[in-house]
C-alpha cells in the first residue's frame, strides 16, 4: 500500500511521508497518544480514536469470507463457542485493541485471553480454525484501516487521501515491484506465501471501502457497542480522495 509513497513513485506535491514498520498494536497505542499524523490502525482501536482521527477511505484490510483464525493443537470441538468459555481455556491474541480480539469477544464474550506478539503466536498453537462473522452478517470482516489526524484540516486530509489512493493503485499495477518491497518486511514468509497474503488483504476494498466496506465497519462497531464491548457508539468519519 505504501510502497509507492516510500519509494517516491508518485507526485505528492511536496508532502513527505516517513515510512515506519511497526506491529499493529504498537501503532494503535501510538495513535491513542495522538503521536502520528497518518497511520494504520485496527478498526477496533478506531473506536477510541474517532474524536481525533478520521478514517481514510483507502487502504483498508478487509477479509471477504476470511479473517483472523482461531487455532488449537486439540481437535476442533463440536461446539467451539461453548468450548472457548471452558475453565482453563486461554486464547493468545495479538493485542487488546486489535480487531481480531474484538471479533473473538463478539464470538464468545466469556473467553479468557493472554496478549502475545502476533509473530510469536504460532509458538503457542499449531492448527485448526473457527469462523462466524460472514455467516452471521453476510458482510466481509474489516480488520484494519488508515487514519489521518483531524487537526491537519480538511484540505490536507483530502490531499493525504489522494496520495494514499494513488500509492495503492500504483502498487497494484506494478505488483512485482511492490511484492519485492513487501517481501523485505514479510517476517519469514517466502515469496509465494507473501504474494498470497497480499492477494487476500489488498483488494478492491483496499482501493476504496465502498458502500459494502463502510457498512461492514459500521456493523462491527455497532455490534460491539450493543453487547457492551464498546462503552459508546462510534461516529464514523471517512475522508476520500474525491471528497
Amino acid at each position: 500500500m505504501f510502497w509507492a509513497l516510500a519509494a517516491g513513485r508518485i507526485d505528492t506535491d511536496g508532502r513527505r511521508y516517513v515510512h515506519e514498520l511497526g506491529d499493529i498494536e504498537s501503532l494503535n497505542r501510538r495513535a491513542l497518544s495522538g503521536e502520528l499524523e497518518v497511520t494504520a490502525v485496527s478498526l477496533h482501536a478506531y473506536a477510541y480514536l474517532a474524536d481525533r482521527y478520521a478514517l481514510l477511505a483507502h487502504g483498508a484490510s478487509i477479509g471477504d469470507r476470511y479473517g483472523p483464525r482461531l487455532v488449537s493443537v486439540a481437535p476442533r470441538p463440536a461446539e467451539p463457542r461453548t468450548a472457548l468459555a471452558a475453565p482453563g481455556r486461554i486464547v493468545a491474541v495479538p493485542g487488546e485493541l486489535t480487531t481480531a480480539f474484538l471479533a473473538l469477544k463478539l464470538y464468545q464474550p466469556a473467553v479468557r485471553h493472554v496478549v502475545v506478539p502476533f509473530d510469536e503466536i504460532e509458538d503457542y498453537v499449531l492448527a485448526g480454525r473457527a469462523d462466524a462473522w460472514h455467516a452471521e452478517t453476510g458482510l466481509p470482516l474489516p480488520l484494519g484501516g488508515n487514519v489521518v489526524r483531524r487537526d491537519l484540516g480538511e484540505t490536507l486530509m483530502r490531499d493525504i487521501a489522494r496520495d494514499l489512493k494513488a500509492s495503492i493503485e500504483y502498487g497494484l499495477t506494478h505488483r512485482a515491484e511492490a511484492l519485492a518491497h513487501a517481501s523485505a518486511y514479510s517476517r519469514g514468509l517466502d515469496t509465494a506465501r507473501t504474494d498470497r497474503f497480499i492477494g487476500m488483504y489488498v483488494n478492491d476494498y483496499t482501493v476504496d471501502y465502498g458502500a459494502t466496506g463502510r457498512r461492514a465497519v459500521a456493523e462491527l462497531l455497532e455490534r460491539a457497542h450493543r453487547v457492551g464491548l464498546l462503552a459508546a457508539p462510534v461516529n464514523l468519519r471517512f475522508v476520500a480522495a474525491g471528497d
